[in-house]
């Protein structure tokens, strides 16, 4: 193919694209906005699932190299109420098809995998233009500007590609996470990491919930997820962290001291995360030289634990058209045509389990979910 392509964003699903598509001997540049891999944290653990995440992992020829950065045992889950009380506990499985990773580990392998040149980090990208005649123009927040004959939006859920396809824009779930954080190993409140279990501990009731992770270093990552209209996370503020751990824990007034004692001595800055999602079904109509992957394309809240699988599925699943289809547009469609049909489903199994849980009935719903799952 002598085609250029662009990708937009550095997020799994844009590495992945890069990486399949440079096994098969077909070149790409990735602009990223960060200046480096290390600019930011890049989030907890990822479950990475057999029929998606895996499959692309295996296209990428990285299979072998995933199974190194493997952390067995960290999968267990337990629901408990707002008092502490265990509703449900699932203990590690070793063998589980769905091996727990860290994702900024996970990122670091895609990224160490590409051609030397692929990335171009510091490349913000503040706008795209499709001209009618053909290809594609990359304006950049320093002023510069690219041009490529394809443009694959890997931007994340304020895509500056995802225009050219459609108007739709992610909307606020009605739900957002603070981030929270024992990184000393919590040994100021030893039983409230034990209550954790072996991996992640989740305690929820309508509206509310306190989700926490046990590494096995014995660091707690998680996050408080509140019910809260759009106007109050426009409002908060945690300019203070103190103060704002403090506005934090008077939201779980009357749960278990070993609950809101993540919390509390949390030693995390609050960091405020609102959920958007895309509207569920979204699709667009074909533009010549133009597509979207991952978040870009299927933004949905965390609760269907498939967006960073999907989101390396799709850049599998793209360039494999890519390589494969010599007539681009065809490619694009084809590909599309797919993208549609596993991202609704996706996309509206998140939204019910978001309702599952922090709507009225939670946690028992939570309960029945994975009771289900």
């Amino acid at each position: 193919m002598r085609k250029t392509i662009a990708i937009v964003g550095a997020g799994l699903g844009g590495l992945t694209l890069a990486r399949v598509l440079q096994a098969h001997g077909v070149a790409a540049t990735i602009y990223e906005g960060e200046a480096s891999a290390t600019t930011r944290t890049q989030g907890g653990l990822l479950d990475i699932h057999e029929d998606t995440g895996q499959v692309a992992l295996r296209a990428a020829g990285l299979y072998d190299d995933f199974l190194t950065l493997v952390r067995p045992g960290e999968d267990a889950k337990r629901v408990v109420d707002r008092h502490g009380t265990i509703l449900f506990d699932m203990p590690a499985n070793p063998a589980s098809a769905r091996p727990e990773v860290e994702r900024g580990e996970l990122r670091r392998l895609l990224i160490d995998s590409l051609a030397p040149g692929t990335m171009r980090w510091g490349h913000k990208v503040t706008s795209v233009l499709h001209r009618p005649e053909g290809g594609n123009v990359l304006t950049f927040a320093d002023g510069s500007a690219v041009r490529a004959d394809v443009v694959i939006g890997a931007d994340g859920a304020w895509s500056k590609v995802r225009p050219l396809l459609t108007p739709a824009q992610p909307v606020f779930s009605g739900t957002c996470f603070i981030e929270i954080a024992l990184t000393s190993g919590g040994q100021s409140c030893r039983a409230s990491v034990a209550a954790i279990g072996s991996g992640t501990l989740m305690a929820v009731a309508p509206g509310k919930g306190i989700i926490a992770h046990r590494y096995a270093d014995g660091h707690v990552h998680g996050y408080v997820a509140l019910n809260k209209p759009e106007e109050w996370v426009r409002s908060v503020d945690f300019g203070d962290p103190s103060a704002g751990l403090r506005r934090l824990a008077d939201e779980f007034d009357g749960w278990s001291p070993l609950l809101t004692a993540f919390v509390t001595e949390s030693d995390a800055d609050p960091w405020l995360r609102p959920i958007y999602a895309l509207p569920v079904g979204l699709t667009w109509t074909r533009v010549p030289g133009v597509t979207l992957v991952g978040d870009a394309a299927h933004l949905m809240s965390p609760f269907a634990g498939v967006g960073a699988n999907l989101a390396m599925y799709d850049g599998a699943d793209l360039a494999g058209e890519l390589v494969e289809q010599p007539d681009i547009d065809v490619a694009l469609g084809a590909y599309e045509e797919r993208l549609f049909s596993r991202s609704t489903n996706a996309a509206d199994r998140s939204a019910r389990n978001l309702k599952s849980f922090f709507g009225r009935e939670a946690p028992q719903s939570v309960v029945a979910l994975f009771d289900h799952s």
